[in-house]
């Protein structure tokens, strides 16, 4: 019951963030899902429907000790195929998490990338 609670929580900040915030073509929208075990970011269009990037934990070049160093390099792989994609402005949507550990790594990440927001 009590992971209830704390999913309801998240989806309570999720809608309010996302009330807030729209990714458009010109500045997508970053937004973080963080699994037990992995970390994924994609650069989404809202007004068009469609991904323009997206990184995981899960490729095989990213490398890190632990899960706060993978997510830095996430957001780096994610900031390195934005750029290439012609994308240097983007909206952060940390999608209900708190802004701390892996969400907050990634964010590093792909501001040392190059991505400004």
């Amino acid at each position: 019951m009590a992971r209830n609670r704390k999913f309801e929580r998240r989806l309570r900040a999720k809608r309010g963030i996302r009330n807030k915030i729209t990714g458009t073509a010109t500045r997508p929208r970053l937004t973080v899902f963080r699994s037990n075990q992995y970390i994924y970011a994609q650069l989404i269009d809202d007004l068009a429907g469609h991904t323009l990037a997206s990184a995981t934990s899960q490729e095989k070049d990213i490398k890190g000790k632990n899960p706060i160093a993978k997510s830095k390099t996430v957001g780096e792989s994610l900031a390195a195929k934005a750029i290439e994609a012609g994308i240097t402005h983007v909206v952060f949507d940390r999608n209900g998490y708190r802004y701390h550990g892996r969400v907050q790594a990634l964010a590093e990440g792909a501001r040392k990338g190059g991505l400004q927001f």
